[in-house]
């Protein structure tokens, strides 16, 4: 097994001493929510893990597997996760895990491209593939930063302690660049004195299912499934990070200041159209948050970010609204757009029936 560093992480065999820790990753609820470790892991099956398969697996060259190693706070090296590439010829899968410890310091995609560059160079892999449950946001961070290509969802594609589960795929080829292919594009914090513009959260949820289940919700936007459920308003959100990944779309809860509830969305979206310095605006509200002039409000906090050079640096934004929708026109209008046509019979509404679109634009030099 070869020794592999970059002056930072270490990747290296796995040793006794590094039970303990392979245990409380193990053990971790965000391990065990997102990966198909056996629940509850001990002693012994990690053990056996560390010790017996990672190094057949190097015997019989079907995985080669390595510990990570880092410094600590205190700048001792310790022991912080696994990274593995499995599979024989020129075909294999990468996985990997970071102890609780130790994420949010990059040091799993540090250990990701080392585990590469190795294996690509010296062992004659031709392609990596990436996949994780959808959903798992640090794994499709990693996979972004060291620069798999990002292919979509695939049904039913895992089987995790007897759940079928849909992935998120992406691969990496001998001589791809282990930098990310495009921005992923962050929804930032914007705030006024009435609305606050966050990322999503899990605990959004059910005020989601409360907002796209509401009547004019549905009637307005074709497309909501009915009935709308949890179940939903996670793919949904899960979707909002994929798009984000891919560079596609920013999408942001529209927040209270004070008590940080979800209150609607607002949305960049196309963002690699075929002109890449135009954009989309796209808003929902919750049914009791309308009325306020908050929309109004996250409608200009978001373009004021999306024509900042420091933001998505567009030129020229686009906001359709329905015609018989008067309230999502007095957003654009408060919002500061322009009305500059109608497209007849453009928009299929809920109901089946068809309404016109009236088309507003922003354009930066304008503001």
């Amino acid at each position: 097994m070869p020794v592999l560093s970059d002056g930072v992480v270490t990747l290296r065999a796995h040793s006794p001493a590094d039970i303990d820790a392979m245990v409380e990753m193990a053990n971790d609820p965000e391990m065990q929510r997102w990966t198909a470790i056996p629940v509850p892991s001990t002693r012994e099956t990690t053990e056996e893990f560390a010790l017996s398969i990672i190094p057949r697996g190097w015997d019989e060259g079907r995985m080669r597997g390595w510990a990570i190693e880092a410094p600590d706070e205190h700048g001792a090296a310790r022991y912080v996760g696994n990274v593995d590439i499995r599979g024989e010829g020129p075909v294999t899968d990468i996985g990997y895990a970071l102890h609780p410890a130790a994420r949010g310091r990059g040091l799993m995609s540090r250990a990701v491209r080392l585990a590469m560059g190795h294996v690509l160079a010296e062992e004659g892999v031709e392609v990596i593939h990436w996949r994780c449950r959808v959903g798992h946001e640090a794994s499709l961070r990693v996979a972004h930063q060291c620069g798999f290509t990002l292919h979509g969802t695939t049904p039913g594609l895992l089987v995790e302690r007897g759940e079928v589960h849909d992935a998120w795929t992406g691969s990496f080829h001998f001589g791809d660049t282990p930098l990310p292919r495009n921005q992923w594009v962050e929804s930032v914090v914007l705030e006024s004195d009435q609305v606050r513009l966050r990322p999503f959260r899990e605990d959004d949820v059910a005020r989601i299912v409360e907002s796209c289940s509401d009547p004019d919700t549905q009637h307005w936007l074709n497309g909501l499934p009915r009935p709308y459920t949890d179940k939903v308003a996670r793919d949904y959100l899960a979707d909002c990070t994929w798009r984000a990944a891919a560079g596609l779309k920013a999408s942001w809860a529209v927040a209270d200041p004070d008590s940080d509830l979800l209150l609607g969305n607002v949305a960049v979206m196309d963002l690699t159209g075929l002109n890449p310095t135009t954009a989309e605006v796209g808003y929902w509200m919750h049914p009791d948050a309308r009325g306020r002039g908050l929309m109004s409000q996250a409608v200009r906090l978001v373009t004021a970010h999306a024509f900042d050079e420091r933001g998505l640096a567009r030129r020229r934004l686009s906001l359709l609204a329905a015609a018989g929708n008067p309230a999502s026109q007095r957003v654009a209008e408060k919002a500061g757009f322009t009305q500059v046509g109608i497209e007849h019979q453009a928009e299929l509404l809920g109901d089946g029936s068809v309404d016109d679109l009236v088309s507003y634009e922003l354009l930066a030099a304008d503001r």
